[in-house]
């Protein structure tokens, strides 16, 4: 029950700071934050299948 509970916080922590860097980041970047935008999409889903989500 609790480790379900934790797996979402985890998940949501690491999304949350890949959006909030790619906010964050300049407008003229606009290549480069869809690159880290993609990479960041590949590490959360990589959490969730480590974590069994």
């Amino acid at each position: 029950m609790y480790t379900d509970f934790a797996k979402g916080i985890m998940i949501g922590m690491v999304a949350g700071a890949a959006v909030g860097a790619v906010a964050a980041m300049p407008k003229k970047r606009s290549t480069a934050a869809g690159r880290f935008l993609k990479t960041a999409g590949h590490i959360v889903e990589n959490i969730s299948d480590a974590l069994g989500m």
